[in-house]
């Protein structure tokens, strides 16, 4: 039914660590997806091998070697054996309830996406122990945090859906607030999922990159992102989706939330929310 794709990065450390739970939790729902990893960053092929999923090597990198995601969002595009596809960041553990959400989708065209959980998780899951899911949402519970509106770790959309992404750099902020408001240009539905699906963010550093700070990546990459975005004025968040999935069904979302949605068509309130992520930026 799903075709999974993603970028991984290395699989050297605390990274191979959270990035090996991540597939192996994907390989869990059912029905069964195609799982796709890109590159050819240390370890890939490898991890393709050993787990028995697809692996595409040669995509496109920019001058600093890091890939691009509009060459693996074609790719997996044109190769995809499933009409519904799900680009999902390399740290992210799914559950049970991802599949069934995903179904009760019937708009013809739309994103889909949510919030994610943060947690520590320093060793390996043992995926074969039947109460995985079962720690694990007691370990949500107990020591999760529910990130904010800007933590976008999964997008969801139909193989036609037309993106037209620039040749943004993975892993660098600006281009899942981008697409958010190319979204909202389009007038397609964007579905906030949070209510419906957990998705757990594990944790780590951003020591991969020569420009990792605190809690994300900067330096120039960061800077060509928001440039190819067209400045802070093109960035959406969750808190702009005009529906809501809940385990209900889909539905609009509260009338406070339906204003920031609106508001996101005007280019007024756009730059009004850019000064303030410049004013973010510089108090950096």
């Amino acid at each position: 039914m799903l075709t999974l794709f993603t970028i991984p990065k290395p699989f050297q450390g605390h990274i191979n660590v959270i990035q090996r739970n991540a597939i192996q939790s994907w390989l869990k729902l059912e029905p069964k997806c195609e799982i796709i990893l890109f590159g050819d960053d240390q370890g890939v092929a490898e991890a393709a091998g050993e787990f028995g999923v697809r692996h595409i090597p040669g995509i496109e990198k920019n001058k600093l070697g890091t890939p691009l995601l509009d060459s693996a969002f074609n790719l997996a595009q044109k190769t995809a054996k499933n009409d519904i596809l799900v680009y999902i960041n390399a740290d992210i553990i799914l559950m049970s309830d991802f599949v069934p959400a995903v179904k009760r989708i019937k708009f013809p065209l739309f994103l889909m996406n949510g919030r994610r959980w943060d947690l520590d998780i320093k060793e390996e899951i043992n995926f074969d122990k039947p109460d995985w899911e079962k720690n694990m949402r007691a370990k949500i519970a107990e020591k999760g945090e529910l990130h904010g509106f800007s933590g976008i770790d999964y997008f969801v959309f139909p193989r036609d859906f037309q993106y037209n992404l620039p040749s943004f750099a993975v892993g660098r902020p600006g281009w899942d607030n981008w697409l958010i408001y190319h979204t909202r240009c389009l007038k397609t539905p964007i579905i906030d999922a949070t209510e419906a699906i957990d998705i757990v963010h594990q944790n780590h550093d951003y020591s991969h990159s020569n420009f990792g700070k605190k809690k994300r990546v900067e330096g120039p990459e960061l800077q060509e992102n928001i440039k190819l975005a067209g400045g802070f004025s093109h960035f959406c968040t969750l808190r702009e989706a005009d529906w809501i999935l809940t385990l209900e069904g889909i539905k609009r979302p509260k009338f406070s939330r339906r204003i920031f949605s609106k508001l996101s068509l005007f280019y007024p309130w756009r730059l009004l929310l850019s000064i303030k992520r410049k004013l973010q930026e510089f108090l950096r």
